[in-house]
């Protein structure tokens, strides 16, 4: 396995070099959530569009509160690495293995016996509704599955090496745009297909994972045995990983609500907000990459003691972050339609969807900061002060925001959207009163690169 050096030499190099495949694997990730979206949006109606982008939402907020509380297998594997104790991170990834375990089999009886009241109260449409349930239950029942291919991709990510999981996820998106193909394109299985589609893929690349990483050198010892109940380990995971994995299942319940809320304002918004999500996949790659990469680099370089290394990461990724912001603004905020189109044939829908990327297009130079700063933050262990963070832009602003924005007549999805940047606005300036605790504690006593 190829790994790259994360605590030695330069620094902009080794950490886009790491960055690179994490940013490949995000866009194949999105590209994977947006194929199902593209292939019912074009040979299903709009309450299969609607079904999948509730649904989808749901999932993904799941997805996102298991694949944060992995986070704390990255960051603990990260400090372990750093400081060279190799045995200590078998033994990690061997509890990790049995914990996700347990979770993965209790939230997928959770989600396929409750996917009908959980769409319900997600106010699915009553022309999508049936879609909604098939697409939740479908995609509840093998997220034990969905689980465990998000946590090889922590814990590669962890000890320095990106790679790994762009192969994983490049099996999981080729396989999955053959199967929506067969399903929605070819048997008209609309919303139920793409779910099937989903599941599908991601039990081929874990299987496909285990059989690849049995076949390459890693920089730590496992041995079967270390596969056990570690409470020590657990409780470390857990005050790392669960601060983390608590800010973004509000952050995404605060979405799901943003959901909700146009939802009751019929099927054409319901439809248009959920293209827009997939296309705001794309235009925010590049800082949810930074997001994670930050993550593994601060952690290992705090684990060596290297600090002021950290800190100039930092900069670094804000730099070329806040770039390529710029570029994503002016394309999603001037020609919104060119992308929406792409996910919708009703004229009515890309219209009220591109409303939405409007909006989203001014976040887009905003979390150029704010992932940075997030991943910073988790690097340094400091997970407390991302959930609460976190739970400040979405319950204090982002929440009142929408709803005071869906109150006014006409209702206008750019001006819910506006939430969202006024939100991350906030979370920023909170992010960098942070930094005083950061410079105190840290950088007063270290500033080696």
């Amino acid at each position: 396995m190829k790994k790259t050096s994360l605590t030695e030499g330069t620094i902009l190099g080794p950490l886009l070099k790491f960055g690179a495949p994490v940013l490949l694997a995000l866009f194949l990730q999105s590209l994977y959530g947006a194929v199902d979206l593209f292939v019912v949006g074009r040979f299903s109606e709009s309450a299969d569009v609607s079904g999948v982008s509730t649904g989808s939402q749901i999932m993904m907020t799941l997805t996102n509160l298991v694949s944060s509380f992995s986070m704390g297998v990255t960051i603990m594997l990260g400090h372990q690495i750093g400081q060279g104790r190799t045995k200590d991170a078998g033994k990690t990834i061997g509890t990790g293995i049995v914990l996700f375990l347990i979770i993965g089999v209790f939230l997928s009886a959770l989600t396929a016996i409750f996917a009908s009241p959980i769409s319900h109260t997600m106010q699915a449409p009553a022309e999508a509704f049936s879609e909604t349930v098939s697409y939740v239950r479908i995609c509840g029942l093998g997220f034990i599955v969905i689980i465990f291919y998000n946590l090889i991709g922590s814990i590669f990510r962890g000890i320095g090496d990106s790679n790994t999981p762009l192969v994983t996820v490049a099996v999981a998106s080729l396989v999955n745009i053959g199967a929506d193909l067969l399903l929605v394109a070819g048997f008209k299985m609309g919303a139920a297909g793409a779910a099937i589609a989903t599941v599908f893929a991601q039990i081929v690349s874990v299987v496909f994972s285990i059989i690849f990483i049995s076949r390459r050198k890693v920089p730590f010892e496992f041995k079967m045995s270390d596969i056990s109940f570690d409470g020590a380990i657990v409780k470390h995971i857990t005050k790392l990983g669960l601060p983390i994995a608590l800010q973004d299942l509000l952050v995404g319940i605060s979405f799901l609500v943003i959901m909700a809320i146009v939802n009751s304002l019929g099927l054409i918004f319901s439809a248009g907000i959920g293209v827009a999500e997939k296309v705001c996949a794309f235009i925010m790659l590049v800082p949810l990459s930074f997001m994670q990469s930050m993550s593994a680099f601060v952690a290992q370089n705090v684990g060596a003691q290297k600090y002021g290394r950290a800190t100039k990461a930092l900069c670094y990724g804000i730099i070329v972050s806040l770039s390529f912001g710029v570029i994503m603004f002016f394309a999603a905020f001037f020609h919104g339609t060119i992308f929406t189109e792409i996910f919708s044939k009703d004229p009515e829908v890309v219209v009220a969807a591109a409303e939405y990327l409007k909006a989203y297009a001014i976040d887009t130079m905003l979390t150029s900061f704010l992932f940075c700063f997030i991943g910073f933050y988790n690097g340094f262990g400091l997970t407390r002060f991302v959930m609460i963070q976190g739970i400040v832009g979405a319950f204090c602003i982002r929440i009142p925001l929408s709803f005071l924005a869906s109150r006014i007549t006409p209702p206008s999805l750019f001006k819910i959207g506006l939430a969202t940047p006024c939100s991350t606005a906030v979370q920023i300036l909170l992010c960098f009163g942070c930094m005083i605790y950061v410079k105190k504690k840290f950088l007063s006593k270290n500033t080696a690169a």
